[in-house]
């Protein structure tokens, strides 16, 4: 196989690839623990959200997660389905719908509550390098977001 004359073009020298790679690492060892849960990796960020401001909007609740409102729409109806979230129009504004938790989606708060712990022990980063390392993620994400 020829070798590349620009070594920049390397697989292996690609951000975007660690990123990506990362992520779907990341993926792969949540999946079992939110398996046990019956939660998906986007129906886990969304209840972390809900669990944070519970009767919130869909278009607050795409904003905190940074997706389209579009495509969060079939996640809210499975959790819907699945009696974790209830949908209501906001007695202030009958044009808003706020998603709330119901009584099983607080009740699973309590259940995910070790998900964090367990990752963070799984990763054997100390706790200043994971906050650091997050900080440079958070940062370099707003970056990127400001030239999209």
């Amino acid at each position: 196989m020829a070798r590349s004359q620009d070594d920049n073009l390397r697989l292996d020298k690609q951000l975007c690839f660690s990123l990506y790679s990362t992520s779907l690492a990341m993926g792969k060892l949540y999946k079992p623990m939110l398996e046990e849960l019956g939660l998906t990796y986007p129906q886990y960020l969304m209840m972390l959200v809900l669990w944070e401001q519970d009767g919130i909007t869909a278009t607050d609740l795409s904003a905190r997660l940074m997706q389209d409102k579009g495509a969060l729409s079939p996640v809210i109806r499975r959790l819907e389905s699945q009696g974790l979230i209830d949908r209501r129009r906001d007695p202030e504004d009958d044009r808003r719908v706020l998603i709330l938790l119901s009584a099983a989606g607080k009740k699973l708060q309590q259940q995910a509550k070790d998900i964090p712990e367990r990752v963070f022990c799984i990763s054997e980063l100390d706790e200043k390098t994971a906050r650091k390392l997050k900080q440079q993620l958070d940062t370099l994400r707003d970056t990127l977001n400001t030239h999209l």
